[in-house]
């Protein structure tokens, strides 16, 4: 027997907007979109990688971000990922007929990312990719890669995952950071779905 998966009932959408003295960023989403995505935060690498979660996510997403760049690119980083793990909670609910899980083995060309996740309202991040002090950063202005993991810290920890992202080969820097972004985005996608009308706890609630 197969089951046909259901869509919700309502539109899982929502915006954000967070204003600090260091940033001001905007975010629009739209879980169950096209996988269009619009990013621009200064940052045209770290934008190429954040457009990378709503084209294989399969989300319409929307990211504008000032930030003090000029100072470093920290802030604004950490701020987008905070401000994408709100939207994405809040789109999300009471997460009721979710499939909740999603893990994937990801490979780009030498790189190979493992990613598994949990939409269980517990934030916890286990991140396995280091890179040496010496490595060069990425696109102008440069991005450290080094921020990926605090990108991913910010949104776990305001969208309430549990996400696990590991490094099992890979030498191109390049590749090791946007194989963690598809496969994430991968692993939402999955997670997100719903094909069920409960609670995906036996605790009644996530």
């Amino acid at each position: 027997m197969t089951t046909t998966p259901t869509t919700p009932s309502a539109p899982r959408t929502a915006t954000a907007r967070r204003a600090t003295k260091e940033t001001s960023i905007e975010v629009a989403l739209v879980v169950d979109g096209t996988g269009a995505a619009e990013v621009r935060t200064g940052l045209p690498f770290f934008d190429h990688m954040v457009s990378q979660l709503g084209r294989h996510g399969g989300f319409d997403l929307t990211v504008v971000a000032q930030g003090d760049l000029e100072v470093d690119a920290h802030h604004t980083v950490e701020d987008v990922g905070i401000a994408l793990g709100e939207v994405l909670a809040e789109a999300l609910g009471d997460k009721a007929g979710i499939r909740r899980f999603g893990s994937v083995a990801l490979p780009l060309d030498e790189a190979l990312v493992e990613v598994a996740l949990d939409l269980s309202g517990r934030p916890f991040l286990a991140y396995d990719i280091d890179f040496p002090p010496e490595t060069n950063p990425l696109g102008s202005p440069p991005f450290d890669p080094q921020l990926a993991e605090e990108f991913w810290r910010a949104f776990a920890t305001a969208a309430g995952v549990t996400l696990h992202v590991r490094l099992r080969t890979g030498k191109n820097t390049h590749h090791i950071v946007e194989a963690s972004f598809k496969g994430v985005a991968r692993a939402l996608r999955d997670a997100v779905r719903v094909e069920g009308g409960g609670i995906p706890s036996t605790k009644g609630q996530l």
